[in-house]
């Protein structure tokens, strides 16, 4: 398996500009739908490959024209990890004073109840987003969403409240493709990430620089574009930002009032007032211009000094478009999607797919039933992907770290349940027919005009949709596993060849 990291001999490594219309086919526009949403079918990937660069990158990168249908927050409720009522405290206190074990064991019993409630309704919205990236006319809003909750990841094991990690999530798809400001603003005043990183404990006189430490490090700086006192300084302005039940609360009595010293700049600041200085430095465009080039293009250093000089000037007139754009994230992503360097021979096919990826991505492009939402999610955690609950502030690692023994064989597995219905307790192909017709994935099958389609044209077809292409040999090889005395025009051959392919290194690539 072939994930690129940095230059290689594989391609020319294109420049900023706009890719001609005459380099833009069916392999750039199935480039596109993978990098920029979930994949595409055999049609969709055509129908971008027909439009042209300029409007298959439009009416992705536009997706505030395509009508959103489905509320994922309808059936959620905001009330389960509630604080007690002022009554309900004193009824409480009193029972503690009074030492009244039944009314305190009550109380706890409530809270226990409450808590399970609460993680079973964290499921629900876990596989609530599972099912909206599958079901979405806007796959790019989503793909924006799941970066931006790796980016400003919060997990749900400490903040112990789905509510506000639902917010949050909705926060974060608001402004997917809009100001990063805004963005970070948000991040600073939002419930789920006060609770995470203890800013809710940040007080005068007594700083928590949890935070501090991590708005600079990881969310708008990066190491080496800061020192120690503008993170105890950071802190400080931070002070008082906490929140109340399900919303932002400033503490006007535990906010530091004292003039700070922070970025080279001296006031009485408090955190909105720190977005501000943090976007003035150079160094946030270019981290954030780098964290979406690893994202949609090719795996690198975050590094600059051991980049390739083409890709560096790619991220300079990124990061110099990103500040003189005032912030605005989609134009930058726009340029970047439409550009001859996104697709160049060696940003494609070269990024391992995120569990996510794969599996959203098989049933968008596959038209796979997703069968049970529950199992997918759960094969999602066994390969290193909970949605909500990420492994550190840092996020997912990605890249290479997705594939290993474990998660490869997991992969595959799924990948079979998906297509068969069977799970690796349940040996052998349970194909529902009513849901899954892998005959229509065949293109010269579903032609006005009856198709006299060999075995080997057929297989073509499939790996083209799967692998983006392959050789004779591999073409051979996969007739002869697929067939079994039959041929390739019936369904249970095409299951046995879909899966075949997606067991493949190749398919663990985008």
């Amino acid at each position: 398996m072939h994930a690129a990291g940095t230059q290689t001999a594989r391609g020319r490594v294109g420049t900023f500009s706009a890719v001609k219309e005459e380099g833009f086919g069916y392999k750039e526009a199935r480039h596109l739908l993978l990098r920029a949403g979930f994949g595409g079918t055999y049609e969709q990937i055509h129908t971008l490959a027909r439009w042209g660069p300029e409007r298959a990158v439009d009416h992705l990168v536009g997706y505030g024209e395509i009508p959103n249908e489905t509320d994922l927050g309808s059936a959620f409720l905001d009330d389960i990890i509630r604080p007690l009522s002022r009554t309900e405290r004193q009824e409480l206190t009193r029972a503690r004073q009074m030492g009244d074990e039944d009314t305190v064991d009550r109380y706890r019993k409530e809270r226990q109840k409450r808590q399970r409630q609460d993680r079973g309704q964290m499921r629900d919205i876990q596989r609530a987003w599972l099912t909206w990236m599958v079901q979405t006319a806007r796959p790019l809003e989503e793909k924006m969403t799941l970066f931006w909750h790796g980016h400003f990841a919060t997990s749900f094991r400490n903040v112990e409240d789905s509510w506000h990690m639902y917010s949050q999530n909705q926060m974060l798809r608001k402004n997917a493709m809009g100001n990063f400001g805004e963005l970070l603003l948000g991040i600073v005043r939002d419930p789920a990430m006060l609770k995470y990183l203890n800013n809710n404990q940040n007080r005068k006189g007594s700083p928590n620089e949890n935070f501090g430490r991590e708005l600079l490090e990881l969310f708008s700086l990066g190491e080496g574009n800061y020192g120690e006192r503008d993170i105890k300084e950071a802190a400080r302005t931070l002070t008082g930002y906490t929140f109340r039940d399900n919303d932002f609360y400033f503490n006007h009595n535990q906010h530091d009032k004292g003039n700070k010293r922070v970025l080279g700049a001296v006031g009485n600041y408090d955190g909105d007032a720190l977005v501000k200085i943090i976007l003035r430095q150079e160094a946030c465009a270019l981290f954030v211009c780098l964290k979406l080039y690893k994202f949609f293009v090719r795996d690198i250093p975050m590094d600059l000094s051991v980049v390739d000089l083409v890709t560096r000037k790619v991220l300079l007139q990124m990061a110099m478009m990103l500040r003189k754009g005032g912030y605005e994230i989609g134009p930058v992503v726009r340029k970047l999607l439409m550009s001859e360097h996104f697709y160049d021979s060696i940003n494609m096919g070269t990024k391992i797919k995120s569990p996510c990826e794969l599996l959203i991505g098989s049933v968008r492009s596959l038209g796979v039933p997703v069968r049970d939402i529950g199992v997918v999610s759960e094969a999602m955690d066994l390969m290193g992907q909970s949605l909500f609950l990420p492994p550190s502030v840092k996020g997912w690692d990605g890249g290479r770290n997705w594939i290993n023994t474990s998660t490869l064989f997991v992969r595959q597995n799924t990948l079979i349940y998906l297509l068969t219905g069977a799970l690796p307790t349940r040996p052998g192909f349970l194909r529902d027919s009513s849901y899954f017709d892998p005959l229509a994935l065949v293109p010269s099958l579903n032609t006005p005009v009856e198709s006299d389609s060999s075995d080997e044209l057929i297989v073509r077809e499939l790996m083209e949709l799967t692998l983006g292409g392959g050789d004779e040999s591999m073409v051979r090889s996969v007739v002869d596993g697929a067939v079994q005395g039959g041929t390739m025009r019936e369904s249970e051959a095409v299951v046995r060849a879909l899966v075949l392919l997606t067991s493949m290194p190749e398919y663990q690539l985008c």
